[in-house]
């Protein structure tokens, strides 16, 4: 989508941003990353200034990378309209059901997809999608 530049991927966030301050037409994409970061306000003073394009988020002392934060509920947002994993759609509507929250949802299917992600790193292979379903699975009985 943005490529393997970490500050390119930021900049679009931030221009996202000021063209929402600025009340001007945005794509798609651009709508839906505004949508995301409606949901988060905690994260619009790191668009107050250029520093963020270059910050370091260390998990190590408690810090949360924003940026990932975000892309993760993108990421899901794509993966729920178009169904991939097969299924996920209807599963990701039963836990809503169960949560009673979208965005709570989000935060509980994003813990998922970042287990799966990390072994799919830490084993040098690609994600597993039934390893993925399977844990999405396992909230609804939680």
């Amino acid at each position: 989508m943005f490529g393997q530049n970490r500050q390119q991927l930021r900049q679009f966030y931030h221009d996202v941003w000021n063209k929402k301050q600025a009340q001007q037409t945005l794509n798609a994409l651009e709508t839906s990353i505004a949508r995301v970061l409606d949901e988060h306000p905690e994260y619009h003073k790191i668009f107050a200034s250029e520093a963020s394009l270059e910050q370091d988020y260390f998990v190590e002392d408690g810090q949360t990378n924003p940026f990932l934060h975000m892309g993760l509920h993108l990421s899901l947002h794509e993966q729920i309209s178009t169904d991939r994993p097969a299924g996920i759609r209807q599963l990701y509507q039963q836990l809503q059901a169960k949560f009673s929250d979208a965005h709570e949802t989000e935060h509980q299917m994003m813990e998922c997809l970042t287990e799966s992600l990390w072994l799919a790193q830490r084993n040098n292979q690609a994600p597993s999608e039934s390893d993925y379903l399977l844990a999405l699975k396992q909230l609804l009985t939680k």
